[in-house]
């Protein structure tokens, strides 16, 4: 090969080691630039080849360094080798400048810095990294003599110890790792406590100071127990504003943190005022950028979409690769921080997002609880906020910190609030059954991916549970155990629980197979599966949830009737629930696009390109197999799959159209969820794909399956979740 020629002769003058033997390295090695050597080698290396030395073994891969994340990237080197050097060579003076304008100026842009920091800590990278890359955070004492810096780095730092705290107390951050270390930064600090106090004292300084320049005479005289911030009068009143509005956000954020951790939620509608605060200053925050664009001294070429500062300037006083020295697990390599504008834009949505969990009005229904976690999460929170929601959920083992598990459980199984305090309770499989209560809270709190994760593997758990409690309730009451029997609270208890467990083991599983579209996890070829099983975990849900439903209805008619009466009011009044028949629209919908999928596939009209690495068996096994280990639902199988989709073919699906009958319920349902706005948008969503998936078979079926102009493909472009058929003419 002419490749292999050229590579031979780009190695001709280059001192090699000889085989066998390890790369010499010592104050004598003689190096040589083996770039022609890799130029030449990467024209000849096809896709999928690698080229390595006889020397470099499985075991020098495994301990080789990580590069191009900037979370693991090893870095290079470092301007400054300690806190001391920096401050020696002048990278954080105090006060900044003895201009007092620059000295305002870069005030500022300490500060719009620190919050791009801050964000960009809270997106998942490391404290060291961000926040305190601020020398004057690693040094606070020096700035002692600038009462505004001195107090905003105060309150920095406490807010930063504050949500370490509460991440830490949800334990969320197992997604983030990096997130809690503080690599011995000096987090604690004499006078924090103070720090409020302390920067209202300066607040008030400088309103007094935008009060003078508000008032007539502000421009020919000074007040004489009044100090201007800086020299030129014309700036004073933009600079105190947007001074201000930077030190009262930090203030009401700081509140905001403090009042949310209150026990059982009392400080919540504390928070909300202290929210409203913050999104307040912000929008202010944000319209102060161009007086500080227009005003500050110096040229700010590039784009200002990029900048951590408002101004458009560098701020001084920092240095990212600083505490890769200082640290040892830090990350050494510096790392690029959101731009000011983004990280104004993350405080407010972080701040609505708490708004939304302040706003929840602590409903002690289970249902509710994990309805209102579903829909929070559909907003993508970040890590924070769910962190806030979760220790809101559960604190001392307990919802809100206030009712006790078993009672949550009692109140779910729609028992009695009477048989709260039964010794049921004390059984060791029910006390189980509670701590993976509080598990699937804290679960469903987490990201979209580590959530999944966790809900596959907890499925097994809530299945042995389900047995034991069914093994408990056979030994303690034997043959009578499927006996009906109103007067003995104990069977009753069982039997409305094992129904509920298996009830919400299903609700588990359905979520499991949702959020796999949402975390696209499904290929077009797994479509057909993935339907298929949804439509199978919903028919049980369904299912149990009717029962429930009946069994909740029968607790209450029962009461003061003959059984012949009470035999004939439950045949005269049952209704299909609701909350059934919704879930009758979405497997409808399921089934539908099951049957679409699998004719289209049988009628080669779907283009699915095979993978050479696995067969459909494999990736059902892939796809499935946490279900199928905890027997979600008993005895579904691959087989079972290919036996239901085989002779799908559009002749039949057209003569009954699942879709019709989803659009029909999806319209005879909207009046029972009139005062649920998240249900009524979700069936119109449902209605949607529906009717265009009708459409979509109608389309198909006219033009002829063998009509090869006919190409089908599916969206997400009305639901997350459920698919919409687009077919065009090539």
């Amino acid at each position: 090969m002419a490749g292999t020629t050229s590579a031979e002769e780009a190695t001709v003058n280059l001192p090699l080691p000889d085989r066998g033997t390890p790369i010499p390295s010592g104050d004598h090695t003689v190096w040589a630039d083996v770039s022609p050597l890799l130029d030449a080698a990467c024209k000849d290396l096809q896709d999928g080849m690698l080229i390595h030395g006889d020397n470099f073994n499985l075991f020098a891969a495994m301990s080789a360094l990580e590069i191009m994340d900037p979370k693991m990237d090893s870095g290079m080197v470092c301007k400054y080798y300690s806190v001391d050097e920096a401050i020696e060579d002048g990278a954080a003076p105090v006060p900044t400048s003895f201009d007092k304008t620059v000295d305002v100026q870069r005030t500022i842009d300490i500060m719009d810095h620190l919050l791009a920091c801050e964000a960009t800590w809270h997106k998942g990278h490391s404290l060291a990294q961000t926040v305190f890359s601020c020398i004057y955070l690693l040094r606070l004492d020096r700035t002692s003599s600038h009462a505004l810096l001195n107090s905003y780095c105060r309150v920095i730092r406490a807010t930063c110890k504050a949500v370490i705290s509460v991440v830490s107390d949800a334990r969320t951050h197992e997604e983030e790792d990096l997130f809690t270390m503080t690599y011995g930064l000096p987090l604690n600090g004499d006078g924090d406590e103070k720090c409020l106090s302390m920067l209202h004292a300066v607040e008030e300084t400088i309103s007094r100071q935008l009060r003078a320049c508000k008032a007539p005479s502000s421009k020919t005289r000074v007040l004489e127990d009044l100090v201007s911030l800086q020299n030129n009068s014309e700036l004073e009143e933009g600079y105190c504003k947007a001074l201000l509005c930077r030190l009262r956000f930090r203030k009401h954020f700081y509140h905001v943190l403090t009042s949310m951790k209150r026990p059982q939620g009392r400080g919540l509608e504390l928070a909300r005022k202290h929210i409203a605060s913050c999104i307040s200053e912000l929008e202010y925050t944000l319209s102060s950028s161009e007086i500080l664009r227009s005003s500050t001294f110096g040229s700010h070429e590039g784009n200002l979409e990029d900048k951590t500062t408002a101004s458009g300037c560098e701020p001084i006083g920092f240095d990212a690769s600083l505490n890769c020295r200082l640290s040892a697990p830090t990350p050494p390599r510096a790392i690029k921080i959101l731009s000011w504008k983004k990280a104004v834009e993350y405080f407010i949505k972080l701040l609505h997002d708490l708004d939304v969990i302040c706003s929840y009005p602590l409903d002690p229904s289970l249902e509710s609880v994990l309805h209102f976690v579903v829909e929070f999460q559909k907003s993508q929170p970040d890590l924070v906020a769910r962190a806030h929601l979760q220790r809101l959920l559960v604190q001392d083992g307990k919802l809100y910190g206030r009712d006790p598990i078993f009672a949550v459980i009692i109140r779910a199984a729609a028992l009695p609030e009477s048989t709260r305090n039964h010794d049921i309770q004390k059984q060791e499989s029910i006390i189980q059954l509670g701590q993976l209560v509080i598990n699937l809270l804290k679960v469903l709190c987490t990201n979209g991916a580590w959530q999944r994760r966790k809900l596959g593997k907890i499925l097994q758990d809530w299945r042995v549970v389900f047995v034991q409690i069914e093994m408990a309730f056979r030994k303690e009451f034997g043959e009578n155990a499927n006996i009906s029997n109103d007067q003995n609270v104990s069977v009753k208890l069982f039997q409305h629980i094992l129904l509920w467990v298996e009830k919400q083991t299903y609700w588990i599983a359905c979520r499991f197979l949702i959020l796999g579209f949402e975390l696209e996890l499904y290929s077009l070829s797994e479509y057909c599966m993935v339907y298929w099983y949804i439509y199978v975990v919903l028919i049980k849900l369904a299912e149990k949830t009717s029962l429930k439903t009946v069994v909740c209805n029968d607790s209450g008619k029962r009461k003061g009737k003959k059984k012949r009466d009470y035999v004939k009011d439950v045949a005269r009044d049952y209704r299909i629930p609701p909350a059934v028949l919704f879930l009758q629209c979405q497997i409808c919908l399921a089934e539908g696009l099951t049957m679409m999928l699998a004719a289209l596939k049988n009628d080669r009209m779907l283009v699915q390109s095979r993978s050479p690495f696995n067969t459909e068996h494999e990736r059902f096994i892939q796809q499935f197999e946490l279900l199928q280990r905890a027997c979600i639902p008993d005895h579904v199988s691959f087989s079972l799959f290919v036996e239901s989709t085989t002779q799908a073919c559009l002749s039949n699906l057209v003569m009954y159209d699942y879709f019709k009958d989803a659009h029909r319920i999806a319209k005879e349902i909207k009046s029972s969820f009139s005062n649920d706005p998240e249900k009524l948008a979700e069936l119109r969503r449902l209605e949607q794909v529906a009717e265009h998936n009708s459409i979509a078979l109608n389309v198909i079926s006219r033009a002829g399956a063998q009509d090869p102009s006919l190409k089908v493909s599916f969206e997400f472009n009305h639901h997350p979740c459920f698919a919409t058929a687009v077919v065009r003419r090539s």
